[in-house]
């Protein structure tokens, strides 16, 4: 069964949803990976807590690396770029080249912008640390201005 939650923050409100084995997304409300059907709102499940504890946390500039249980569904393909994105340090970007030469896939530059943009787990799994190979702020699934944010956030864009 799953469970979900909402939580604000300082970029929108992020709606949370976890089963026994973890979390399996984390959404601000424009996203569009976003599934219909989110499940039992149940804001004291202990992996929903959890979340929105490290979620506030990072907001606040105090936590860089997220330490939670993580069940989000996709190809195995997916899974791997997935995997990739948490490596990329807090503060920095790779080009999607780069993430996958990361994957031993150096010809997967589109496949790995289409699994970029799938992710689910936006923030905890850091897709918006992916740029272009050019420098420029491309795609995310919860908006340009967010990825930008984060980013500034980091530190890696000046405020």
């Amino acid at each position: 069964m799953n469970s979900y939650c909402s939580m604000p923050s300082v970029l929108g409100d992020i709606t949370l949803q976890a089963n026994h084995q973890g979390l399996l997304g984390a959404w601000f409300e424009v996203h569009t990976t976003q599934p219909e059907q989110l499940g039992k709102h149940d804001p004291e499940h202990t992996v929903l807590r959890e979340a929105r504890r490290q979620l506030e946390q990072y907001f606040l500039g105090q936590r860089r690396v997220f330490d939670l249980p993580l069940a989000a569904k996709g190809t195995p393909f997916q899974q791997q770029v997935w995997q990739a994105l948490t490596t990329i340090p807090y503060g920095h970007v790779w080009s999607y080249q780069q993430l996958a030469q990361a994957i031993g896939n150096p010809k997967a530059v589109r496949a790995v912008g289409l699994a970029n943009g799938k992710n689910p787990l936006s923030v905890i799994v850091p897709c918006h640390r992916v740029i272009g190979k050019n420098g420029k702020l491309t795609g995310y699934a919860g908006g340009v201005d967010r990825k930008q944010q984060l980013l500034r956030l980091e530190g890696y864009l000046e405020q």
